[in-house]
């Protein structure tokens, strides 16, 4: 199966704009698509699609910093780069600092525009990379046994077999037993990279357990 070309999705109420960066972005050998609106490139979005987003600051109805928030809380949200004709330092400041790739002005170099679509891209790929190796993770935390959470736990912890077993009152063995299961679903060899793969995988530190178990199971 292919995978689909990375496209840039620009975003502007100007049609006459619109128009010239789309064909820049063609001729620089982008995959492209134009929406006049926020609102019409979130109906047509391919959730999970790869790319990045070009948009306008001030449009009618959702504003650009609209939506780079709604983006900003899909499952996986797009890099958005900021091209408008109304730019000023506070607006600058805000979108850098809520996630924008860039800010720039609609006049600025073609040259400048189009790195910065790259770099949009390209952090696009590195993202989608992470977070699909986090979700690969994850499946593999699905397979353990709630028993063997909590053993990971304290594993993570620095907590002995023997404090383990005091702890959870079972059986050193029974601890040892569940280490080796843990290791080999995780596909891991030694505390530390077992930790660091809990960390990565977003589930340190732990939720509270609810479930309680017999003494010696």
């Amino acid at each position: 199966m292919t995978a689909a070309k990375p496209t840039v999705h620009i975003v502007d109420d100007d049609a006459s704009f619109l128009a010239a960066i789309s064909r820049l972005l063609r001729a620089s050998g982008f995959e492209v698509r134009t929406f006049s609106s926020a609102a019409d490139f979130l109906e047509q979005r391919e959730d999970g699609a790869p790319g990045c987003v070009v948009a306008d600051l001030q449009m009618p109805g959702m504003s650009g910093f609209d939506l780079q928030s709604v983006l900003a809380q899909t499952s996986n949200p797009l890099p958005i780069l900021f091209l408008t004709g109304h730019g000023d330092v506070p607006s600058s400041v805000r979108a850098i600092r809520d996630g924008a790739e860039d800010f720039l002005e609609k006049r600025a170099q073609k040259e400048k525009v189009v790195d910065a679509v790259r770099r949009c891209l390209e952090r696009d790929a590195n993202e989608r990379r992470s977070r699909n190796q986090v979700h690969e993770l994850r499946a593999r935390f699905d397979a353990l046994s709630t028993r063997e959470l909590e053993v990971l736990s304290h594993v993570v912890h620095g907590r002995l077999n023997k404090q383990i077993a005091d702890d959870l009152s079972i059986h050193e063995r029974t601890v040892k037993l569940h280490r080796t299961a843990i290791t080999t679903k995780l596909g891991v060899s030694s505390v530390a990279e077992l930790t660091r793969v809990t960390i990565q995988a977003g589930i340190f530190p732990f939720p509270r357990l609810q479930q309680t178990f017999p003494k010696g199971q």
